[in-house]
């Protein structure tokens, strides 16, 4: 199939779109872990602790 000019630039033009929106996705996804792995590492090991029984006792409640 032959396609005129205007047909191969828009063809271009929606992969240059998605190409943009990949690479937004990834910045976003690892501006996300960064954040995550600050809040993560400002904890002090009770804190940790602390949240670990608290996820593990609601683990068990939403179980029964």
């Amino acid at each position: 199939m032959i396609e005129d000019q205007d047909g191969a630039q828009m063809k271009l033009g929606v992969w240059k779109l998605l190409g943009v929106a990949g690479l937004a996705g990834v910045a976003a996804t690892g501006i996300i872990i960064a954040r995550d792995e600050r809040q993560r590492a400002n904890l002090t090991p009770e804190q940790v602790r602390a949240r670990l029984h608290e996820r593990f006792a609601e683990a068990e409640r939403e179980s029964r």
